[in-house]
């Protein structure tokens, strides 16, 4: 079964849990039955989406969630929230006048799936998906560990 930490009893929507056939079903993961799905575009199901027991009916390989829209890359500002993430993006905006680029930056809130292991100043690469709640709508698709070229710090600007 898998990890109830919740009052409520959860389970996977698309899989009938008391099935009277061989004991495969009962244990989601390895080898039981677990829903995952590919997303498509370019972005493989990650390993633990598929041999994982967690439940997270907004993440975008074993929930109910699509990804459609924006694909965007930033890096990990924070990863404080329970299964959300802030990622910072910097890009940089024309100014007419003096004739020059300013730098700049947008901060997202992004839902983070338990197949992820993302840390602050990690890149990651999210997709825009449905509203989640009231300020997230984009779901982590990829994550590229940190290695020491991005030690420059938390606020630094890591655009192109």
């Amino acid at each position: 079964m898998a990890e109830q930490t919740e009052k409520a009893f959860l389970k996977q929507p698309k899989v009938f849990l008391c099935s009277k056939k061989s004991g495969k079903g009962k244990t989601p993961g390895k080898g039981g039955n677990r829903y995952w799905k590919n997303i498509g575009l370019i972005y493989k199901t990650p390993r633990e989406a598929i041999e994982g027991t967690y439940i997270d009916k907004k993440c975008p390989f074993t929930g109910n969630v699509s990804i459609r829209g924006r694909i965007i890359s930033g890096t990990c500002h924070s990863a404080k929230m329970m299964r959300t993430i802030i990622v910072r993006k910097d890009y940089f905006h024309w100014v007419k006048k003096y004739q020059r680029y300013e730098k700049r930056h947008s901060n997202i809130p992004a839902h983070v799936s338990p197949c992820f292991r993302v840390k602050e100043g990690d890149r990651v690469t999210i997709g825009q998906c449905r509203p989640l709640s009231k300020t997230v709508r984009f779901n982590v698709l990829k994550v590229s560990q940190a290695g020491s070229s991005s030690a420059l710090g938390k606020k630094s600007f890591t655009g192109f």
